[in-house]
């Protein structure tokens, strides 16, 4: 398979979580990615939600996994991809995920999720790409983020077009419907190394 024109970067767990609906919306959100024509960019592991979005994805779909080498060793690395990147840092990792991709979405996951997910939200804000960045909220795991969010607003640390920054949605599908209409406009910034 070729890979498409245009890949969205998922941001998350290594771990499954408590709730079944976690996998269930992995599964569900991968198999809509494909269907609309995305290829799909992760950190490159075999573990938790990443490896089911991963395995859904590699049904029908082009899956690039990027992963620093010391993860390798660890033997974590998804070895059935259709490419596998191995960088050597976890910063040289966001960076060519960053520049892989379209845009940007984090499914339910802890702190490397939200450490991840976070910089290319922050990049955004700095105007160093104007890539889609969005949360698949499930079961509500982000409602206290948004909050902690539109806190942070109303106390004036974030500036309320840069909370506008941030997509928010609860289904898979009204997720990917936005990231459509903002990825036909036009072409979107490339991202700019020289700054970070």
């Amino acid at each position: 398979m070729n890979r498409p024109d245009r890949s969205i970067c998922v941001f998350t767990g290594s771990r499954h979580g408590v709730s079944p609906k976690y996998a269930q919306a992995a599964t569900e959100f991968a198999g809509e990615l494909v269907k609309r024509g995305f290829g799909l960019v992760y950190g490159g592991g075999n573990v938790g939600l990443m490896n089911i979005i991963a395995n859904t994805a590699l049904q029908d779909g082009y899956v690039i996994g990027v992963i620093p080498d010391a993860l390798v060793s660890k033997e974590v690395a998804h070895t059935g991809l259709s490419e596998l990147r191995v960088v050597h840092s976890m910063h040289e990792r966001k960076a060519l995920m960053a520049e892989l991709a379209a845009g940007f979405i984090a499914l339910p996951g802890g702190i490397g999720t939200m450490e991840e997910f976070f910089e290319v939200l922050s990049w955004a804000q700095l105007d160093l790409h104007n890539k889609p960045c969005g949360l698949l909220n499930v079961d509500g795991y982000y409602d206290s983020l948004i909050n902690f969010l539109d806190q942070a607003v109303a106390q004036d640390f974030v500036k309320p077009q840069h909370r506008a920054l941030l997509i928010v949605e609860n289904q898979v599908t009204k997720l990917l419907e936005r990231f459509e209409t903002i990825l036909a406009e036009p072409a979107a910034k490339k991202f700019d190394f020289s700054i970070t």
